[in-house]
């Protein structure tokens, strides 16, 4: 028959930790096509072609394709329903209330849907905005501590978001350790036809080699700010922390960043982008100003000497904001911020340290000098009851001893739950008191 032992609450204790890990992503992976996998889940119809984009692309650690690739982060990108740039597009709404855009704009009403999926989850209130600094409104509700609307100029009208999956965010993200390496200007471009040259301008597909600021949640430890959707640090440039470019939320591990502030907003986005059109486009620029022309081409034609396109393309030449965001498709768009504006390199694209809480419980088994020194296995006895010893003819008093090997932890009523096993047996017997040590963590 088995031996056991009531554990009593002396011989519990519980305990707290945390783990840290340092997750390094590489431009590399987020510039990569190969490893920023899209979701091609939106079809136009109508007009052309058509046009298929994502809502939000993910981004790996290596070619998505295999099974040992890691899902590291979303990426999308999101307007705020009554910003600007969402208002000077829209020509009106209908009858439902929809709102209406021209087709020179692409997923409008996606973008808007982005951002406030994102409110709903950080602010509580799918028609807020946030702020940097002052992270969101909530029409003065008292239950909350700390809010602010902030100026007009600190609300993030354009907001690229970057959402952290569990198995690299953990419980959540330490405070004072993300930083964020981004290129606040698009490449610049020439193009040669006809022995001329003409730009330069720039490209939203050309990958940028110079000028990347560093971002960083610094001061987040000493300035507490706890929202509706738990911790928030604000994201400042580390050349000047007075500048103040997004926010980043520690629990679920999103961080927003203000596009009118990260990059160049002035600056003439060209390239080719996906358009609901039946012709092509070519594009010139006279050198001497960098200005930008479109020439429209049918398909296939080689127009003002310049190339041939396709339908279902058209060239973007227009300012980052409010053009580029509005014409392109939300795939353009992040396919140009991976690309462009995260570069492609070996160098650190985002980092950060993660945090896992752990919580142990630590039990202490404990067997006096005359417990648990012989077996419950029925060889241990011979066919009298009697323990058996090693050498049967000795007759010097032989004491029987064991060879802990396993602790079993059972409920009350004698059920198995738990088996602890010893990373080598130890001797026990009549002149030892053993303590085993089992450490549960969750």
């Amino acid at each position: 028959m088995a031996t056991f032992k009531t554990i009593t609450a002396d011989d519990i204790q519980t305990t707290t930790s945390t783990l840290n890990q340092l997750v390094d992503v590489i431009q590399e992976d987020v510039s990569g096509s190969s490893t920023r996998k899209k979701y091609q889940v939106f079809v136009t119809g109508g007009i052309g072609p058509g046009v298929t984009s994502s809502l939000f692309q993910t981004v790996y650690d290596q070619d998505f394709t295999l099974q040992t690739s890691n899902a590291v982060m979303d990426m999308t990108m999101g307007l705020w329903y009554s910003g600007s740039t969402v208002n000077n597009t829209s020509t009106g709404e209908d009858s439902n209330g929809k709102q209406l855009f021209p087709s020179s704009s692409l997923m409008m009403r996606e973008k808007i849907d982005n951002y406030k999926q994102f409110a709903q989850l950080l602010l509580g209130d799918s028609t807020a905005s946030f702020y940097a600094p002052g992270v969101g409104y909530y029409d003065g509700v008292a239950s909350y501590t700390g809010q602010q609307t902030g100026s007009i100029g600190d609300r993030i009208e354009e907001g690229v978001f970057i959402n952290f999956k569990r198995l690299f965010a953990r419980d959540e993200v330490r405070k004072e350790t993300m930083a964020l390496r981004l290129y606040s200007t698009a490449s610049l471009v020439r193009y040669e036809s006809a022995g001329k040259t003409y730009g330069p301008f720039t490209n939203v597909n050309v990958t940028t080699i110079s000028g990347s600021n560093i971002y960083a949640d610094v001061g987040a430890s000493t300035t507490q700010l706890k929202y509706f959707g738990g911790d928030v640090g604000y994201l400042k440039n580390t050349s000047n922390t007075n500048e103040y470019i997004g926010l980043f939320w520690y629990d679920h591990g999103i961080g927003i960043l203000d596009m009118g502030k990260v990059f160049d907003t002035t600056q003439v986005m060209t390239g080719t982008i996906d358009a609901m059109s039946t012709a092509g486009y070519n594009v010139y620029a006279a050198s001497s100003t960098g200005t930008a022309t479109a020439f429209p081409t049918a398909e296939g034609q080689d127009g003002q000497g310049g190339g041939y396109h396709v339908a279902g393309k058209q060239i973007i030449s227009g300012a980052l904001i409010p053009n580029f965001v509005t014409s392109a498709s939300i795939d353009n768009i992040i396919d140009h911020l991976g690309s462009t504006r995260f570069q492609s390199g070996s160098q650190t694209a985002t980092t950060f340290q993660n945090v896992t809480n752990i919580n142990s419980t630590l039990i202490f088994c404990r067997a006096t000098a005359d417990e648990f020194n012989y077996s419950s296995n029925p060889t241990y006895r011979d066919s009298t009851g009697k323990i058996m010893v090693i050498d049967p003819g000795d007759d010097t008093g032989q004491r029987s001893f064991t060879f802990v090997t396993t602790v079993g932890l059972y409920n009350s009523n004698n059920e198995l739950l738990a088996v602890a096993k010893l990373s080598r047996p130890i001797e026990k017997n009549d002149e030892k008191d053993l303590t085993v040590r089992v450490r549960l963590d969750f």
